[in-house]
């Protein structure tokens, strides 16, 4: 590993000068050449389109992901790089005459509300914010700007300095609130700012109503992700603060969207009395003018996210998982969901509509090509307008395709194979099972160049075979594939996986004798249990895995989340937990593993990387542990990410090649 630490110190990834010296086969440097897309939003009149274009920045001391914001016509013409500077801008939005984008960025020190005339100028900063600045939404009237966030108490400053800034867990949630403040400032260069809604309870999401008078909002008791399942909605009124109750526990609420007339609000609500971890919800309308409710008709995967509604509000944009891909939907007010914009190959992602509904922005790749921002007219068809990804070099790929085969109980299981590039049909070759998170995730087709965790389009070019399986337990595939691993983790969701290799041995493809296996979160999870149930894998690699179901549910942030799945408290029905946690079986791997986590992991903490690794050491198996500083559940610094890709590279070629 010592090159890659020499190239730390020299390379700038997106100067480029990396791409000649590598541009006949992939490595995991080279994918960070990539450019990546964020928001796309288009204009209120459809004619220009915004987006977020990303690129990964390794200095001497930097290592980060830095983004701009960029503008084209929604014809393509006409790029143009609209922010710069060494701190990020994001979250772009219009204002309603089109003359300014409205964004976010640290670029004073603290995440502010920036703005920047379309026409070109200096950015105007309009919050002077000294806490945490979360969401904000300019009113469709153009005068003010809604904003959640949370002033730093100067008691918490002061106890700080003093060496008194103990933590009470629970009794001083940190919960944003809800603030306006004028888009215009007043005649001494001014904005007085004004705290619309502070009870007590965390502020998750906005949504202004048409007529500017009321905003819609989510709140949650504390900010901590467990709380998702008691978020309630209620209406505030701009100008008297008058705040009405909109829904209330126990179903979940959050996703809101007003429709364009004013007639009706509405929101995603979870199905039952209980919210669950998997996810089964609707979309629910409220009627504005008396208040009826009523629950619209399920989506495909019962797990839509409502981008907002058409120009005559007799329809709903939404996008959805759909097996490997996602797409655009169109969910009528009366009447069942259809299909607004379904690729052929390959995922949207980050789609929003414009504020007169007239047009969708969104990004879009596939397993051969990079992500791209596209725009497109309600049931027209995409036009791309950026072109971040046009100068990267193209090194051949490997073939993605779509397998199916039959778990052991008949139910049928899908996933990605991507073979080595230049496979020779009937050779058979070393295979990597990459096992996905969640468990809710799913294995979509995206582009197998892009910088990660797992580098696959390196194991490609180096003659590996991948084969991502979309288990029981995945999203995508409606509520009752999503629910089939409840109570059952290391069950038959291991049986699907165990059938899918088998299946790939059998195409004549996989060398059985050359088996990896690797998984991050949930993945880790699955990849820790797989290798105490089997010896059949000669190398292994445990992201971020949950391997002690007990202890992890009393040290996450979520701890709701096992309880959930295994039907009770681990002191109500311990026996569930032990039998399906890898630590229990740890005795039997052999198998030569790396573990690898992150030191700030709060989702998974770094202790259940420990007890795994420890266990192993003890049990004289091969083994590694790397430890990332300030890392959290996923990696974010590009330095980390190399190393990662590097490391889960060097560990199979070592021990399963």
């Amino acid at each position: 590993m010592q090159r890659f630490l020499v190239l730390y110190c020299t390379l700038v990834l997106t100067a480029g000068a990396a791409a000649s010296a590598a541009a006949d086969h992939w490595s995991p440097e080279l994918s960070f050449q990539m450019k990546n897309i964020g928001a796309v939003v288009v204009s209120p009149d459809g004619k220009m389109a915004a987006w977020v274009q990303s690129q990964y920045v390794m200095e001497p001391e930097k290592s980060e992901v830095v983004g701009h914001i960029w503008v084209a016509g929604t014809d393509g013409r006409n790029r143009t790089q609209l922010t710069r500077g060494d701190k990020s801008c994001s979250s772009p939005s219009w204002s309603p005459d089109g003359k300014w984008i409205y964004f976010t960025s640290a670029r004073s020190g603290q995440q502010n509300i920036w703005r920047i005339p379309i026409d070109g100028g200096e950015a105007e900063m309009l919050t002077a914010w000294k806490g945490a600045l979360a969401s904000y939404a300019v009113s469709p009237n153009g005068k003010l700007v809604a904003f959640l966030a949370r002033e730093d108490s100067p008691d918490e400053e002061k106890a700080k300095k003093e060496k008194r800034d103990w933590n009470v867990l629970d009794a001083s949630p940190k919960n944003h609130s809800l603030y306006v403040i004028p888009a215009e400032a007043d005649e001494n260069d001014k904005r007085e700012k004004k705290q619309l809604y502070k009870a007590g309870r965390h502020v998750a999401e906005l949504a202004w109503s048409p007529d500017s008078k009321s905003i819609a909002f989510a709140h949650w008791p504390a900010p901590e992700a467990d709380n998702w399942t008691r978020a309630d909605v209620s209406e505030v009124e701009v100008e008297s603060g008058k705040i009405s109750e909109i829904e209330k526990g126990p179903a979940a609420a959050a996703n809101l969207a007003y429709s364009r007339d004013g007639k009706y609000l509405a929101f995603v609500r979870t199905v039952g009395d209980i919210p669950r971890w998997p996810r089964d919800t609707r979309i629910i309308l409220l009627t504005r003018q008396g208040g009826a409710v009523r629950e619209l008709p399920p989506t495909q995967d019962h797990n839509p996210n409502i981008l907002g509604w058409s120009k005559d509000s007799t329809r709903l944009l939404f996008s959805e998982s759909k097996r490997t891909r996602t797409a655009l939907f169109a969910m009528p007010v009366d009447g069942p969901p259809v299909p607004v914009y379904e690729p052929a190959r390959g995922i949207v992602a980050g789609g929003s509509l414009n504020d007169t509904g007239t047009h969708i922005g969104f990004s879009s790749e596939t397993p051969e090509s990079a992500p791209e921002a596209f725009a497109m007219i309600v049931g027209g068809k995409p036009v791309q307008v950026s072109s971040a990804n046009a100068g990267m070099p193209k090194p051949p790929l490997g073939k993605t395709e779509i397998l199916r085969w039959k778990a052991k109980d008949g139910m049928e299981i899908e996933g990605l194979l991507t073979y080595p590039v230049d496979y020779e049909k009937g050779k058979r070759v070393p295979l990597i099972l990459n096992i996905h998170g969640g468990p809710a995730g799913v294995f979509a087709e995206n582009f197998l160049g892009r910088p990660g965790i797992y580098p696959l389009a390196t194991f490609s070019a180096k003659g590996w075979a991948v084969l991502r399986c979309n288990i029981r337990g995945s999203g995508g595939y409606g509520k009752d594939f999503r629910f089939a691993n409840v109570n059952d983790w290391g069950g038959k969701d291991y049986e699907d996986l165990m059938a899918g290799v088998d299946h790939v041995i059998a195409m004549g493809v996989a060398d059985a004798g050359k088996l990896a296996v690797m998984g991050w979160s949930y993945g880790g999870f699955m990849t820790s249990w797989v290798i105490t149930q089997t010896n059949r894998f000669k190398a292994a690699a445990v992201g971020a895995g949950v391997t002690n179901l007990w202890s992890f549910t009393g040290t996450a942030d979520i701890p709701g989340f096992l309880p959930d799945y295994f039907l009770g408290e681990p002191w109500d029905v311990f026996e569930n937990y032990r039998k399906h946690s890898p630590i229990t079986f740890v005795k039997n791997v052999t198998t030569p593993t790396l573990v690898l986590h992150g030191e700030q992991d709060l989702r998974v903490p770094l202790s259940q990387g420990q007890e795994y690794f420890n266990a192993l050491k003890k049990l004289g198996v091969t083994t590694k542990m790397v430890v990332y500083p300030r890392m959290p559940h996923g990696p974010v610094e590009p330095k980390f990410m190399l190393d990662i890709m590097n490391r889960h590279l060097d560990w199979v070629e070592k021990y399963a090649r």
